[in-house]
């Protein structure tokens, strides 16, 4: 990868739906080249997928809580139940596996505390958690998608 590259991945992570003429035109390629590199970018898995970012608040789901939980359990049978406890939940956004004395972070967002009252019930019903703590979010102060491209050329 290079800059051309970098320069590509961000004009893609700010707006998906630009045309492949206009991000060749902006990267300083023709419209083949352009294509070939974004395609190459797919097939290498550098780009995993395209997708449309939903407005939380416009579907409901406005509140974000950060969910800590910590387990006693490390056995490969109960990592494998708590992988297909997040993965059945969707409220559940976002699962971390963390260093510390935190096991895993959860983002969750639901419409209010009731709603992540079900998601907790859910949780527990479903994998034996030695310690749930939780967070609500009271202001977003950044939110993005996108990763910083600056590194690449450091990868080289």
């Amino acid at each position: 990868m290079d800059r051309i590259d970098q320069k590509i991945l961000d004009l893609l992570q700010a707006d998906v739906t630009l045309p492949i003429a206009t991000i060749a035109e902006k990267v300083g390629l023709s419209t083949a080249p352009c294509w070939r590199r974004i395609k190459k970018l797919e097939d290498d898995g550098v780009i995993q997928r395209r997708v449309a970012l939903v407005d939380r608040r416009k579907v409901n789901v406005p509140m974000t809580l950060f969910v800590s939980v910590r387990t006693t359990r490390h056995a490969m049978e109960w990592v494998d139940d708590f992988r297909h406890m997040i993965a059945d939940i969707p409220e559940i956004v976002e699962v971390w596996r963390l260093t510390g004395d935190v096991d895993y972070l959860l983002r969750i967002v639901v419409p209010d505390i009731d709603a992540y009252d079900a998601v907790y019930k859910r949780m527990i019903d479903r994998v034996e958690l030695a310690d749930v703590s939780s967070a609500i979010a009271m202001e977003e102060l950044k939110y993005t998608t996108a990763v910083p491209t600056s590194y690449i050329a450091k990868t080289r």
